[in-house]
């Protein structure tokens, strides 16, 4: 018996249950196979600049700092200005030929950019975001080789390019697009980012950057 068959088995026995059964095997194939909708919120399903506006507050709330941009063309200055913030003016880049087109010779000075994967020491990275999700405020990005996951988590500062264009309203609607991007066939890691990381399990003290980056940064462009 695999491993996975000695868990489930005693999850089974703890629960006085046995085997599935062949309706319920396949009631779990047809949900699988057509993601049905649950309870969707109400404040998740708010159309056009409301929506924007309640990612903005949402994502605030969860001590995110959002910037509003009018164009991508801006960004290199905004990024500038919250790199000099930090003292810094190197970012670990993800290959994205949005980011590659951008002018980073700023008026302070160049940016430089080195397109790779996060290391130890490294502190700040930009990535594109795939979605922003309104309902709570949050990112979804996934891991792909032009954007690999150490980008979102290594550094102390994770600055984000996200386009209005890609806020959905809900969780499933993000859930969605990604399907129609990659198919059933989901990619290694999905990460679903929610303001920076955070812990107060020691003394019930918030304790910012304990898993991942201590400051998030989401450039809304569009």
């Amino acid at each position: 018996m695999s491993s996975r068959n000695e868990i489930l088995a005693s999850l089974r026995r703890g629960l006085r249950r046995g085997a599935a059964s062949e309706a319920q095997q396949e009631a779990v194939r047809q949900r699988l196979q057509h993601h049905p909708r649950t309870l969707i919120p109400a404040r998740g399903q708010q159309p056009g600049e409301a929506r924007v506006e309640l990612f903005i507050r949402m994502a605030r709330e969860a001590a995110a700092e959002v910037v509003v941009l009018a164009s991508i063309e801006q960004l290199p200055a905004a990024v500038a200005q919250t790199l000099a913030s930090e003292g810094e003016r190197e970012l670990v880049v993800a290959d994205d030929e949005r980011l590659a087109a951008l002018d980073w010779n700023t008026p302070d000075g160049p940016i430089r950019c080195h397109r790779r994967v996060a290391r130890v020491g490294d502190r700040a990275s930009l990535t594109p975001a795939f979605a922003g999700i309104a309902e709570t405020g949050t990112l979804l990005l996934y891991s792909r080789p032009e954007s690999p996951t150490s980008l979102n988590f290594l550094p102390d500062t994770h600055l984000v390019l996200l386009r209005r264009e890609d806020l959905v309203g809900v969780y499933e609607e993000g859930w969605d697009r990604l399907r129609a991007v990659c198919g059933e066939r989901l990619p290694r890691s999905v990460n679903l980012i929610t303001g920076p990381s955070r812990s107060a399990d020691i003394e019930q003290k918030l304790q910012l950057g304990a898993h991942g980056p201590r400051r998030l940064v989401i450039y809304l462009v569009g």
